[in-house]
């Protein structure tokens, strides 16, 4: 019988045996999923983190000293597909040799050679004839472009596809996409991937139903290595690998190792022990980002759901990357490990809303290294205290829900650092903030909340991402104009990447100080009038992007026949390059009274935030991915149950209604 034709039944005892097995012999031994392994190697039998089985019994009571504790993760929704067999031969097959990501202009041209050398009855169709599937879509999501490619495999007769290559935490999952789309109309395909990109081959197909993706590996830096080493890489290395991939039979064991075990019900325990156990126990599993948690019982995560009119079983979304049905339970389980507060239950929710949007989260696997964070709004924030002063990200319940980001990065949205977060030098902790609506409404700006729509005092959560934090601008100048220029020169500074070398124009996050926004408001009355005149002073020297972006572009290297003047003639005609007075902070060159430049803002993509230490003139310039704006919702009898922890009424917390009207720019 061959594995896809196993009931789901008996392949889903044999992933889990497999792993149980292969992930801790002891574990295996003694038949306790909940059983965690001793202390450390050099310590065997140094503690004691077991409880007995009776402790996972719902309800049953726990020794002293002891957690029964469940999980954090919701089950995935994504139910795995039946591959087709691979082929015994390439001889008299067509293979579809496709995507463009990191010096595949190189390496596909070789590949193609290689099959016709070594199997001259193939017929080879390349990414130009074909096309490619990107990214592929989640469950319920219509892509047009996965549709075409998966129409053109099968009108072309394509009978393996190979597809890379994968370099990068975007290019991965958008190259690992094509395999995906072929193996979903029984078409078997290998994705080509650096080292370190290979895991995420795995877990982004695995997420969309592949049981046994094949990955070969591209040992080291695509962009890194000449056109002779990309070569001599492709022919020795790759290409016995690509062979392998399409041809070896998939077995039992393959599909295991890529797998995991369904798990238990929301509310079951999965383990019983002591704290340290439940710490240690958690890491295993890849629940916890490895700092301590607060073991999270049944009684813990109750009490965060007192705080939500939301059913404990109601979905809050089916969370991507990993695709899994999250429930209001997971969500709490996740506060509670946080160390959250349990009053914090409609903030949580509310992030775990934006995390659901996926064009809020696409850019978290990148290996630029998109730190997560967000922003409150609105009378909430101020009754809760999330601080938005000075230090205020690192405030203890500032602190509380931005570990809580990163929980839910981890568990319910399935992202893991090495394999779905690939930044190459780490992330930071993610933060959270709070917009001082106060200081707005005293120099005459409304608060980012009204801007969205929203009423004054209505609360709101703003997810977003940020590539770098600190390096403050201070205005050392009381001139709202000149102020304008130098955040314009710090935005011209502060691209997605460095020397601006990506995409030219990123969503910015500003936070300016209370007196440094004063001091603006004077020259521009709202804070639309300061995004537009920061667009039309933010221009960059076309010379200098392309120069940025020839040497330090994030994707594939340019060849030499592709000079860099010819690039500078690319970067004026296709980035809205314009004849223009060089930026203030330029010394004039006499003879250069205009220069072609480039801008690096749009309307509509920059946020602006009232918010730190009002003592100081500080401003922020945060580059980042896209925003998602939710509304916080509170439990009917809110005053009731804060009252009872000793906050004062909502309402005390409101601020005085503004007359409502659009922001004129």
């Amino acid at each position: 019988m061959r594995v896809s034709q196993l009931p789901l039944s008996i392949l889903a005892l044999l992933v889990t045996c497999f792993l149980v097995s292969a992930a801790d012999p002891a574990k295996s031994a003694s038949g306790g999923a909940h059983a965690a392994t001793k202390g450390p190697s050099d310590m065997s039998g140094a503690f004691d983190y077991e409880c007995d089985d009776e402790c996972l019994v719902p309800g049953a009571p726990v020794p002293a000293g002891k957690y029964a504790v469940v999980s954090p993760v919701g089950k995935p929704t994504v139910q795995p597909i039946q591959q087709a067999p691979r082929l015994e031969t390439l001889n008299g097959k067509t293979l579809a040799v496709v995507g463009g990501s990191f010096m595949a202009s190189i390496t596909h041209p070789e590949i193609k050679r290689l099959i016709l050398t070594n199997y001259p009855t193939a017929k080879v169709i390349l990414l130009n004839e074909i096309g490619s599937a990107g990214p592929y879509p989640g469950p319920g999501v219509t892509n047009r472009t996965k549709d075409e490619f998966q129409r053109k495999l099968q009108e072309m007769g394509v009978h393996a596809v190979i597809s890379g290559n994968g370099g990068c935490g975007l290019c991965t999952p958008k190259e690992t996409g094509s395999s995906i789309a072929a193996e979903y109309v029984g078409i078997p395909a290998v994705t080509v991937a650096g080292p370190t990109f290979v895991n995420q081959v795995y877990s982004t197909a695995v997420n969309h139903g592949v049981p046994a993706p094949r990955a070969a590996t591209y040992p080291g830096a695509f962009s890194a290595h000449t056109p002779e080493e990309l070569i001599r890489n492709t022919r020795e290395i790759v290409w016995p690998q690509i062979v392998e991939a399409l041809t070896k039979p998939i077995t039992v064991e393959e599909i295991a190792l890529r797998q995991k075990p369904a798990g238990s019900g929301p509310q079951d325990r999965v383990f019983a022990g002591t704290i340290d156990g439940v710490n240690r126990f958690f890491a295993e599993q890849r629940w916890s980002d490895g700092l301590p948690i607060i073991p999270p019982t049944v009684e813990r995560v109750e009490e965060f759901l007192k705080y939500t009119d939301e059913p404990w079983d109601s979905v809050v979304g089916v969370l991507p990357i990993a695709y899994r049905k999250t429930l209001v339970w997971h969500v709490a389980v996740n506060g509670v490990m946080a160390g959250c507060p349990p009053e914090f239950m409609p903030l949580l929710i509310a992030y775990t809303k934006a995390l659901a949007d996926g064009n809020y989260r696409r850019t978290l696997a990148s290996t630029h290294a998109w730190t997560p964070y967000c922003w409150i709004n609105g009378p909430v924030a101020r009754q809760l205290g999330i601080d938005a002063q000075q230090g205020q990200i690192n405030e203890p319940r500032n602190a509380a829900l931005g570990r809580f980001i990163n929980l839910a990065m981890l568990n319910l949205g399935g992202y893991y650092v090495k394999q779905d977060r690939m930044g190459s030098f780490g992330y930071l902790m993610p933060w959270t903030l709070a917009e001082d609506e106060a200081a707005c409404l005293k120099i005459g700006w409304q608060p980012y909340h009204v801007q969205k729509g929203y009423d004054l005092n209505q609360s709101t959560l703003t997810a977003a991402s940020a590539l770098m934090w600190g390096n403050n601008l201070t205005p050392a100048s009381a001139d709202g104009k000149k102020i304008m220029e130098m955040m314009a020169w710090d935005a011209v500074e502060k691209g997605q990447f460095a020397t601006g070398s990506g995409p030219r124009i990123p969503n910015r996050t500003l936070m300016i100080t209370e007196y440094v926004a004063r001091d603006l408001a004077r020259v521009y009355p709202t804070k639309g009038k300061l995004e537009e005149a920061l667009i039309a002073t933010a221009r960059r020297p076309a010379y200098e992007r392309a120069y940025a972006n020839y040497w330090a572009n994030p994707g594939s290297a340019f060849p030499a026949r592709y000079p860099i003047e010819t690039h500078v003639q690319k970067i004026v005609r296709d980035e809205g390059g314009a004849l223009t007075a060089p930026p203030p902070w330029m010394a004039p060159v006499p003879g250069q009274e205009k220069i072609y430049t480039v801008p690096v803002m749009k309307l509509g993509l920059t946020a602006v935030l009232v918010t730190g230490d009002a003592d100081r003139n500080k401003v922020q310039t945060m580059p980042g991915g896209n925003s998602v704006t939710i509304e916080i919702k509170l439990p009917r009898h809110w005053d009731d149950l804060t009252s009872a922890l000793g906050y004062r009424p909502l309402q005390e917390f409101f601020l005085e209604q503004a007359p409502r009207q659009a922001e004129r720019r």
